[in-house]
C-alpha cells in the first residue's frame, strides 16, 4: 500500500478511513468503518473535520462503504483528469494509513 499523509507528497485526491474526529490537524479516537474522500485540488484540507469543510465538500467527502468510495473516487479522478479515464487502472489506490 503507498501511505502519504501531506498533500504536499504529490497526491491530489484520497480515500482514507473516515476518523471519529480531527483535532488540531490529527485523526484521535479512532476510525469509523466508513471512508471518505478529500480532494486537496478542490480546496479539500484532510487536516480539517468533516463539519468544517464547506457542504459541496461534505457531499463529495462522504461518508461512503469502501466499494461506491471506490467508484466515486475513480468518476472524480477522470472528471478532474481525462488522461486517467484512458489509462491502465491502478493496481492499488492511495490510502492514508491508519494511524493509532
Amino acid at each position: 500500500m503507498v501511505t502519504r499523509d501531506q498533500p504536499g507528497d504529490g497526491w491530489t485526491g484520497v480515500l482514507r478511513r473516515r476518523p471519529a474526529r480531527i483535532v488540531d490537524g490529527r485523526p484521535e479516537g479512532g476510525y469509523s468503518d466508513a471512508f471518505e474522500i478529500i480532494y486537496c485540488d478542490c480546496g479539500d484540507d484532510p487536516g480539517l473535520d468533516h463539519c468544517e469543510v464547506a457542504p459541496g465538500l461534505q457531499r463529495v467527502r462522504g461518508p461512503y462503504m469502501v466499494r461506491t468510495g471506490l467508484a466515486a473516487y475513480e468518476a472524480n479522478l477522470r472528471q478532474h483528469h481525462p488522461q486517467a479515464g484512458t489509462a491502465r487502472r491502478p493496481r492499488r489506490y492511495p490510502m492514508l494509513a491508519d494511524r493509532r
